[in-house]
């Protein structure tokens, strides 16, 4: 039988273990699944022989108990806020503070303090100075360099330097974090790890890379982007530059009066990479702990299967492809085939797989079809401002999985929940080859629960250019492609989402986009966001900044708490 990873002393000691390896702090509750980092770290670790544990939101406002409770693990702490930001996840656009929380039992809020990587790591530290702290999650990814900090409305060093951790793994972290494992484990003091790919770190000078023929590249500093927008901005460039670089440089940043080093990312990963951390033996459930309480995050992916990783859409306000990377890495069929029995062998499972997807969709298997011209390739997306012409964009092998998927025992419907994106398939002027055709008609026909999510944003050319979107022609052709093949019944809808308030979004734009979603006769209810600009991407730096750091051009940018609202509330049906 499948056992969680344990949690508490009692569970420790019925492992049979008198000492951890490692010790984990989430800010989320403990659900074993894939799509639980925490989870996936753990098993991971586990896989490798380690001995580790979970201590899932630790409470910060008492005595610590919960701190000390496990002891001391004999390689490190592991610090996670958990599968969200915690600012993203404790407040609204508008910085209401949330009265849930999705990733809790019961969904109940104020399980997490705001900034919990911060947080957990200053008190680990306080009370066990010489263990190292290793900090990793999309809340550290996204701070591992100077950032602005919407709740604070200020710019905001290294969370290496507020946090007081000794590393920091930033993106989807199974490599790296076994690395550290094993180097550690070898004897080697945290001080050594200096070349792990995806790691960053604090030193007082700046240290030599070892790896030969890798690059430095100097950023301007903390301070200088505090004094100059101009530097803040040009420091953005330099990261998503070598962000989207097979082969990037070591980037440098100096930072009160220490360096923090950020290694570069590691996108040479293969099927049996991707494969390795969804065949590990989770239990895919929440811990026995909270008594069978409602995890709504859980619900929601309960019966989903993530099918690749990564984004080459590299949208301006999404923080996905700048934590998982532009490059995608798309599991084998067999690993994924694989997963889907485990689910249907769920004892509540009645037929209905929730999802087959991932953070876009349709871009399963997608790669340059010259992959070597990628390696010298800078574009930040594949897809705008148009499509590359390298890029394989065949949405077969997608197509032959979902009727392997479709013919699997237990398996009555395969939704497609992700949402999907339409520029790989068609154009302003319709599909872009017959095979297209047939997977939009295969996707409604077969894969659709009734509501079928696609996110146009805008209808602004200036706002959707800004937002690095398609054309509003696309989405128009989208509608008429769905119209014809949803015929007279109607049975299906089309869910467009779209968002109020980004950089480059006026009053009279959002007026403009609610009289063309009334003319189209597009039902909307719920389906507007409210941009919030969150660390590292490129609407939060032109929020901050004021104008494009590519090109230097004035934006405006709606701060003012009454007009947020207004924008948002011209397109609430």
């Amino acid at each position: 039988m499948k056992q969680w990873l344990p949690t508490s002393k009692k569970e420790v000691q019925a492992s049979g273990w008198d000492e951890l390896d490692v010790i984990l702090f989430t800010g989320d509750a403990y659900v074993d699944h894939p799509s639980f980092g925490a989870a996936v770290i753990g098993r991971v670790l586990e896989a490798q022989g380690y001995r580790v544990a979970i201590i899932p939101q630790p409470n910060w406002q008492d005595d610590l108990r919960d701190f000390k409770k496990l002891g001391v693990p004999r390689l490190f702490f592991g610090i996670t806020s958990g599968a969200m930001d915690s600012m993203v996840n404790h407040y609204t656009a508008n910085k209401r503070l949330r009265s849930d929380d999705a990733y809790t039992a019961g969904d109940m809020a104020g399980f997490r303090p705001d900034h919990a990587v911060t947080v957990y790591s200053r008190i680990v530290k306080s009370l066990f100075p010489d263990v190292p702290v290793v900090i990793g999650g999309i809340e550290a990814s996204l701070r591992r360099l100077t950032h602005y900090d919407y709740w604070e409305n200020t710019l905001k060093p290294s969370i290496l330097i507020d946090s007081c951790a000794d590393l920091l793994v930033y993106g989807m972290g199974e490599h790296a974090i076994r690395l550290i494992a094993r180097a550690l484990s070898d004897g080697k003091t945290i001080n050594e790890l200096e070349n792990i790919p995806q790691t960053a770190f604090l030193r007082p000078s700046i240290v030599a890379s070892n790896h030969n023929g890798m690059k430095d590249l100097r950023l301007h500093s903390y301070q200088d982007c505090v004094t100059s927008k101009q530097k803040f901005a040009e420091n953005f460039c330099n990261i998503e530059r070598e962000s989207n670089q097979l082969n990037a440089c070591r980037l440098i940043e100096e930072a009160d009066e220490k360096y923090v080093i950020v290694n570069p990312p590691v996108y040479h990963l293969d099927e049996k990479d991707a494969d390795e951390p969804y065949d590990l033996p989770y239990t895919r459930l929440p811990h026995p702990r909270y008594q069978g309480k409602m995890i709504p995050a859980f619900e929601m992916i309960k019966f989903s299967v993530n099918i690749h990783r990564g984004c080459f859409g590299r949208c301006s306000f999404c923080a996905i492809s700048v934590h998982q990377g532009k490059f995608i890495i798309s599991r084998s069929e067999r690993s994924i085939l694989d997963e889907v029995k485990t689910v249907t062998e769920m004892p509540d499972f009645k037929g209905n797989l929730s999802d087959l997807g991932g953070p876009s969709a349709n871009m399963y298997g997608m790669r340059g079809i010259n992959f070597s011209l990628c390696g010298g390739c800078s574009r930040f997306s594949c897809v705008f401002p148009k499509l590359c012409r390298n890029l394989n964009s065949s949405h077969a092998r997608l197509l032959s999985l979902y009727a392997k998927v479709r013919n699997i025992e237990g398996i009555k419907n395969v939704f497609i929940g992700s949402g999907i994106r339409y520029d790989l398939f068609l154009d302003a002027n319709g599909f872009r080859s017959d095979e297209h055709a047939r997977y939009f008609r295969e996707l409604i026909m077969h894969h659709v629960s009734g509501r079928l999510k696609v996110a146009p944003e805008h209808c602004a050319p200036h706002v959707l250019k800004v937002m690095r979107k398609p054309d509003f022609s696309f989405f128009i052709r989208l509608q008429m492609e769905f119209n014809r093949i949803n015929g007279k019944e109607q049975r299906y809808q089309l869910v467009p989402y779209f968002m109020s308030n980004h950089p480059g979004c006026t009053f009279t734009d959002m007026h403009q986009l609610s009289a063309t979603v009334k003319s189209m006769r597009i039902k909307c209810v719920e389906q507007i966001q409210d941009f919030m600009p969150t660390p590292m991407t490129l609407s939060s730096v032109m929020y901050y900044c004021g104008f494009d750091p590519y090109s230097g051009r004035k934006i405006y940018v709606s701060q003012d708490v009454g007009e947020r609202r207004r924008q948002k509330n011209l397109i609430v049906c």
